[in-house]
Order: C-alpha cells, then sequence, then structure tokens
C-alpha cells in the first residue's frame, strides 16, 4: 500500500508541474497595485503646477523593474508619458508613442491600449503633416472601436477615436468613411458631461462631410440647428467661430450668397481679432481663405473695389508670410485674382494668373503625388509590418497548440507510465502478500504438527506417572492424578484448534501441569511463578504449550528429585511485543556430575517451533551462577 500512496503521489506531482509550467511575471496582487497607481496618475489633469511632477512620477514608473517584465503595464506607461509630453507641447512625444506602438502591437487583444497608442501616433503623424500615415494609425483605432464595444474605452475616448479617423478621412476625399465614423461618434457625444467639446465637435464635423457629399441642406439643417442649440445653453464654452464656419457650409449649399457673405465677414472678424495668426499657420491659412472667400463673394455681386480691398488684405498675407501659405490656398488666391481681374476687364493679367495657375497646380500635384508616393511607401512598409507581425504573431499561436499538444502526450504518456508503475507496483504489492500469508499458513500448520507431536509425548509421561501409581498400590494418588489430568487434558482440547492463547490460560494450564508434577514426584520439589504487573494477561497472546517443555525438562533434568530440596521459578516480563519468560531450577545435588545445558526431545520441538515464531524470537539457555540451570524464551506476542 505504501508504493501504491507513492505512485499516487508521483502522478499528482506530475500533474502539477504541467499545470504550472508558466507563471505569470509579477504576482497577481502586485499586478493589481501597479494598475492601481496607473489609473491613479492617469486621472490626474495637467496644469502650470504639476507638470514636472508628473513627468517625474511617470519616469519614475517607466523604471520599475516589475513594470518592465509586464508587455501592457510598461506600453501604458510609455502611452502616458507620450501623452503627457504632447500637453506639454514637448517633442518627446513621438519618441515615447512608440515605443509603446513597439510594445503593445505583437501582443494577442489588448485592444483598449491599441486603440489608444493608434490614435496617439495618428496625431504625431498629422502634427508631422503625414495624412495617409495618421489615417492608416486614426482607421486602426476606430476599427477596434467600431467592432468592439467591450474594449474598456471610455465613452470620451471613444468618441474622440471615432471623430479623429473622421476628420482625416474627410481632408482624404474618404467622405463616406468619415461619415459612418461621424454617425457612429453621435451616440457617444450624448453621454459626455456638459460643455464637452465633442458635443460641438461632432455637429460640426457632420456639416461638413455633409456639404462635402454634396447633401440636400434639409439633411444638413438638423445638425446645424442642434449646434446652434449648444451655442445658446453654452455660449461661453464653445468658440463662435465654429457655428459660423458650419453656417458658411449650409448657406453654400442653399446659394445664399447674402447669408454666406454675412458669415464670412463675421468669421473674418473674429479670426482679426485672435491676433495670434503668427504663432499658428493654421490659423493664418484660415484668415487668408476667408478674405479670398469674400473676395470672391463680391465679385460675384459685381463689386470690384470690395473685393480689391479683401484681395489686397489676402497679398499682404503672402507677403508677410510666404514660406507658411499652404499651395492649395495659394491656387485658391490666384484664382480669386483671376476673377477680380476678369471683373475689373483685365483680361491680359486674368489670362496670365490662370496661366500661373496651371503652372502652380502642375507643381501642386506633382509635390502631392511625391508626398503621397513617400507615405503610400511607407503605408506599404507598415503594412508590411502588420503582416509580419499577424504572421508571427499566427506562428506563435500555431507553436502553442503544438506545444500544448506535446505537453498533453508528455502528461498522457507520463500518466501510462505512472499507472503501469502503479499496476506493477500493486501486483508485486498483492504476489508479497499472498506469499506472506502463504508464509504464515505454513508457520502455522508447522506449529500445530509440532504441538501435536508434544501432546502424545506429554500423554506418554502422564500414563507412566499413573502407571507409576497403580504399580504401587496407590488409588487415591492415581484417581487424583488422574482428575486433575482430565482437566488438563480438557483445557488443552479446548485450546487445540487455536493458534494463539492468552498468556493467563497459558499460566493456568502450565500451574495444572506444575502440580501434576508434584503429585507425580510427591512433592520432591516447589516453584514459583511470577506474572507482569499491571497488565492485562488476557490481552496478551501466544502459541499454546510453548513454556512446559522447557518446565518439564527443569523438573527432571534440573533438581534433586532425590533430596526434595528443588525449586523452580518461572518469571514473565513483558517489553514492547516481546515476552521475556525465565525458567530456573535449583541443579543437581552430585558435585561429581557436571551439568550440562538438558536437551529432550520436547524441548528440541519446543525450540523448532521458536524458530518459527520469526527473528523476534530467540532461547538462551547458560548455567546460573548460584547453581542450577537458567533458561531464556523471547517471545514475539500479539495483542
Amino acid at each position: 500500500m505504501r508504493h501504491l500512496l507513492r505512485g499516487i503521489f508521483l502522478l499528482a506531482l506530475i500533474v502539477q508541474i504541467l499545470a504550472c509550467s508558466q507563471k505569470p511575471t509579477i504576482s497577481s496582487q502586485d499586478h493589481d497595485a501597479i494598475s492601481a497607481q496607473l489609473k491613479q496618475l492617469e486621472d490626474k489633469r495637467l496644469n502650470a503646477a504639476n507638470g514636472d511632477s508628473l513627468k517625474q512620477a511617470w519616469r519614475q514608473l517607466g523604471e520599475n523593474p516589475s513594470i518592465k517584465n509586464d508587455t501592457v503595464l510598461f506600453a501604458r506607461v510609455k502611452y502616458n508619458t507620450a501623452r503627457l509630453y504632447a500637453m506639454l507641447q514637448q517633442d518627446s512625444a513621438g519618441f515615447f508613442v512608440e515605443q509603446a506602438l513597439e510594445l503593445i502591437e505583437p501582443t494577442a487583444g489588448n485592444l483598449k491600449y491599441k486603440a489608444l497608442i493608434y490614435n496617439g501616433i495618428g496625431n504625431i503623424r498629422s502634427a508631422e503633416a503625414k495624412e495617409r500615415e495618421a489615417g492608416y494609425y486614426y482607421n486602426k483605432a476606430a476599427a477596434i472601436v467600431l467592432s468592439d464595444t467591450t474594449t474598456g474605452l471610455s465613452a470620451e475616448a471613444k468618441s474622440a477615436i471615432l471623430l479623429s479617423a473622421a476628420q482625416n478621412n474627410l481632408s482624404s476625399f474618404q467622405y463616406k468613411l468619415a461619415e459612418k465614423m461621424n454617425r457612429a461618434a453621435l451616440p457617444l457625444s450624448d453621454s459626455l458631461p456638459e460643455g464637452h467639446i465633442n458635443h460641438q465637435r461632432v455637429f460640426v464635423q457632420m456639416i461638413q462631410t455633409l456639404n462635402a457629399l454634396q447633401k440636400p441642406a434639409k439633411e444638413i439643417r438638423p445638425y446645424l440647428e442642434k449646434l446652434e442649440d449648444l451655442h445658446r445653453a453654452f455660449p461661453a464654452k464653445y468658440n463662435i467661430s465654429f457655428l459660423y464656419d458650419s453656417k458658411i457650409q449650409y448657406f453654400e449649399t442653399t446659394k445664399q450668397q447674402d447669408s454666406l457673405l454675412h458669415y464670412q465677414l463675421l468669421k473674418i472678424e473674429i479670426d482679426e481679432r485672435l491676433g495670434n495668426i503668427k504663432e499658428s499657420s493654421v490659423l493664418m491659412n484660415n484668415l487668408f481663405v476667408n478674405y479670398c472667400n469674400v473676395a470672391s463673394i463680391y465679385v460675384l455681386f459685381k463689386k470690384p473695389e470690395q473685393a480689391a480691398s479683401y484681395t489686397e488684405k489676402a497679398q499682404q498675407l503672402r507677403t508677410q508670410f510666404p514660406q507658411l501659405i499652404f499651395p492649395h490656398n495659394e491656387i485658391l488666391f490666384q484664382k480669386s485674382l483671376a476673377e477680380l481681374y476678369r471683373l475689373q476687364g483685365k483680361k491680359d493679367q486674368a489670362i496670365a494668373v490662370l496661366n500661373a495657375i496651371v503652372q502652380l497646380q502642375k507643381g501642386f500635384y506633382h509635390t502631392e503625388n511625391t508626398q503621397a508616393i513617400a507615405e503610400m511607401n511607407a503605408l506599404y512598409q507598415l503594412q508590411a509590418k502588420d503582416q509580419s507581425i499577424r504572421t508571427l504573431n499566427e506562428n506563435i499561436k500555431i507553436n502553442k497548440l503544438q506545444l500544448q499538444q506535446n505537453r498533453l502526450w508528455l502528461a498522457i504518456s507520463s500518466l501510462g507510465l505512472v499507472l503501469l508503475i502503479i499496476v506493477l507496483l500493486f501486483l508485486y504489492y498483492s504476489f508479497r502478500q499472498r506469499r506472506l500469508s502463504q508464509e504464515k499458513e505454513k508457520v502455522l500448520l508447522q506449529q500445530q504438527l509440532l504441538r501435536t507431536q508434544m501432546e502424545p509425548h506429554f500423554i506418554f509421561n502422564t500414563l507412566a506417572a499413573v502407571q507409576s501409581f497403580v504399580r504401587l498400590d496407590k488409588k487415591e494418588n492415581a484417581i487424583k492424578y488422574l482428575n486433575r489430568f482430565s482437566r488438563l487434558l480438557r483445557s488443552n482440547l479446548e485450546l487445540s484448534r487455536e493458534n494463539l492463547v492468552p498468556l493467563n490460560e497459558e499460566i493456568e494450564t502450565l500451574e495444572n501441569y506444575l502440580t501434576l508434577q508434584q503429585m507425580r514426584f510427591e512433592n520432591a520439589f516447589t516453584y514459583h511463578i511470577t506474572q507482569p504487573e499491571e497488565q492485562d494477561l488476557s490481552a496478551i497472546m501466544l502459541p499454546p504449550m510453548l513454556i512446559q517443555p522447557y518446565v518439564e525438562n527443569a523438573i527432571l533434568h534440573g533438581i534433586d528429585l532425590e533430596s526434595c530440596k528443588g525449586n523452580i521459578d518461572i518469571h514473565f516480563q513483558l517489553e514492547g511485543d516481546i515476552l521475556t519468560v525465565t525458567v530456573l531450577d535449583t541443579g543437581k545435588s552430585e558435585p561429581e556430575i557436571t551439568e550440562t545445558p538438558h536437551r529432550s526431545l520436547s524441548g528440541t520441538i519446543s525450540h523448532e517451533r521458536m524458530q518459527l515464531l520469526g527473528r523476534k524470537a530467540g532461547i538462551k539457555i547458560s548455567k546460573h551462577a548460584a547453581g542450577g540451570t537458567l533458561v531464556s524464551l523471547h517471545i514475539p506476542i500479539t495483542s
């Protein structure tokens, strides 16, 4: 059974090793603590006083060994560091967000952080005027939001991602895609807090997209009305310039030139009041385009003086900021100038400007094509990299499946081997138990055989004693002897079927035997039996009639029956599972006779019986210092 338990333990150990073949890099408790720390930092708003402390906090987290060992946590730290640098308008934002992308891209899942990082890369590429590459990342982020509503992103983050992608698609002439993403952002904006910028942004972009798609005014009108309601409800929250720009988009669709001119002039007034066009090329180009648009409207109204006035304002911006004018806006200016010359009757100048426009368009398209080719090549590289990553992930999945199959076969093989070992151990154990049982039965049979050899010997001695009483005409002694012998014989018969008898019954049988022998030899000797103290003798089991032959030898060969001064001491002592029995006689009185340890047929039989009791059993016969023979028996007992 011990071997069987060991086999089962070995099987459990193998299963545990296979189950625990992969361990997490950091403990679940540490991971949760670090995630909570990151969330607390992410929720902190940047202000003029805490910029340096926030940078220091994110930098320390980036050096944490536990975070470095967890890809997702490390990517989160890199992304938030980039986000902080972007808000501080520092160039390191691109460096950190690209590191975050390299960390998160090869991983499976983690859609929430992939969407945020893709959107962050899109913002960086857009700031670098790489609109096609920016659109690639914006659309990847938006695809995650559109396809999976369980990414864990907030409504604010989802709406920002969708609106960024929609704005990029609008500028890239992907109008249908822009419309789809703007419409997906509409319900998300409803859950944003009052005054949030995305409430205004989604309506403005929807109006721009529908105008680009040349949708009828009735489709644009509902969004314009919602935008007007928003500005009325929160006039201090939103830039009125966006409302004017949306109205311009609407009135372009309805061909209401008066209203279009009105809001163009209002928008110019706001842009001129800003006073910071020198710091922003976007604001400067917006004002430049507005001057050109107003000049074109005045041309339509056949008011050359007013058209010339705004054309001159646009010309002043060209002269003041020649390097900041966007090429397509320069073409718009030249068209406006050609229309003015045509209205003024300056046909030659108009033709010259139109010819210049053709050259500008050629140069613009060449530059656009060159840039587009460069960006398409970059996109191709990105797509090839993504494909490589996807292939790598698929290979990793295949390898994992193969590894799992190998582990499964290893587990099955190990299990089969362990089961085989257990079966073999069980068979060995069963065979060993059967063999021990057979040996035990053999010993018991030998014990019984030897005991059957002893009983006739004992009966023979008894009959010899009765014969002696009859020959000497001691009838009463013979009758008395036979009566006690019959009780002793009955007791032996009752125990004849038992392999083991209680010690108290063995002692009682021994006393009956000694009493018979005293009668036989006319009280020529005395005896004393010392029993174990404070022991339950009925619970101590030993083979029957094992001690009696040594007592018989002590009576016949160890004491002087003629002097009637012989004595036999029998002492029982229990130590653990060994019963020690000593039989001491007083010895012969003749000095000329050298006593030797006595052996007889019954003694030989008893010695063989003792050998069958096992290695713990033993017999020692020695000369006692005070005279006589000392026989020590060591008998294994059961209880």
